[in-house]
């Protein structure tokens, strides 16, 4: 935890952009905690650490640590919440270290559970799926990275990937490239390829046409924050894959862990304030050149660009939520019936 942490640079600029834009849920829960721990850090020093990760969390403006922020996942703003709370409410240095370690340790192991119940559940869609190709292929199309390397284990959406592939059941996977930051291509397709699942990396904009010529059977992708009547917003150009889903019946899933959904809001396209990034990062792009990355300029040098890290599809584009306690409608009754202990709005 500690290493990926100081990859990051947290001290400065955030470098391992990759799997830092891809803040699904568990993205940097032992890292925070770890990073602290390992340099031991003095009460100030653990304050401007937290302070640091909360200013990267919402740029430009002043952080209230009791205030969620207004995009981003939320599951990045609870751990260090808890964190923050746990640290400082210890005596001493070494107690701030046993309780940050335990804490850390039952979020790992939480999330290996929940991970693994979400990968359950997705499985019997696919096997229902494999039951109605009777043996043929399942194509499944997934966006950015909502794998293991963001999850601990596992994965949200890719879940059910391995644990279908795990029992021979024959699928494949379309990964869209996810610009401008390409998590599907680096992250996801470096994923499967390493489990040995087939493949394609697709462009952004093929997904469509894959699903207009009954290319694609099933879209599974994660979320950043999911509302409370089933709103899922999640990195940029998702909202297209339901739209074109919609569009040719083709079923969409959402996979997340019930801490993922934000229960204090209900309309995402309105509440959610969708985060402006750095227009470099559209109108560049870096690849390995065979001995170093390079980034090279993909248009003229005076034209702007706009770069919206997310978008919101709403609960009415999207078939089900897949969760650790099973799947349901994209709706607050459907996720009230599954977590009925939730807060009130």
């Amino acid at each position: 935890g500690h290493r990926m942490i100081e990859s990051m640079g947290i001290k400065g600029h955030l470098k391992q952009r990759d799997i830092v834009d891809s803040q699904e849920p568990d993205n940097h829960y032992d890292g925070v905690i770890t990073y602290a721990l390992h340099h031991e850090l003095p009460p100030k020093e653990n304050a401007k650490l937290f302070t640091e990760l909360f200013r990267i969390m919402k740029p430009g403006g002043d952080i209230v640590l009791s205030d969620p922020p207004p995009f981003r996942a939320v599951d990045l703003f609870h751990a260090l919440h808890q964190g923050w709370n746990i640290i400082q409410g210890q005596s001493s240095k070494l107690a701030r270290q046993q309780a940050a370690l335990r804490f850390a340790t039952q979020m790992e192991d939480d999330s290996r559970k929940a991970c693994r119940q979400i990968g359950l559940h997705g499985l019997a869609l696919l096997q229902h799926i494999a039951a109605a190709k009777q043996g043929q292929t399942i194509n499944i199309l997934t966006h950015c990275n909502a794998g293991y390397l963001a999850c601990i284990a596992y994965g949200t959406a890719t879940a059910p990937i391995y644990m279908a592939h795990a029992m021979g059941i024959p699928i494949h996977v379309f990964i869209d490239e996810t610009r401008p930051r390409n998590q599907g291509a680096r992250l996801t397709a470096f994923e499967l390829g390493q489990h040995g699942i087939p493949h394609t990396i697709i462009a952004d904009n093929a997904g469509g046409h894959l699903m207009q010529h009954s290319q694609v059977d099933i879209v599974i992708t994660g979320a950043d924050r999911c509302t409370r009547r089933g709103d899922a917003a999640n990195k940029i150009g998702t909202y297209l894959k339901a739209l074109a889903a919609a569009d040719n019946q083709v079923p969409f899933y959402v996979a997340l862990p019930s801490s993922t959904i934000d229960w204090q809001i209900s309309d995402g396209v309105r509440e959610i304030r969708i985060e402006q990034r750095d227009p470099n990062e559209v109108r560049c792009i870096d690849g390995w050149d065979g001995t170093q990355i390079r980034e090279v300029l993909l248009c003229p040098p005076d034209s702007p660009a706009i770069n919206y890290a997310f978008d919101v599809t709403p609960a009415r584009l999207i078939t089900g939520i897949i969760t650790e306690r099973g799947v349901c409608t994209a709706s607050e009754a459907g996720l009230r019936q599954l977590f009925p202990e939730a807060p009130s709005a």
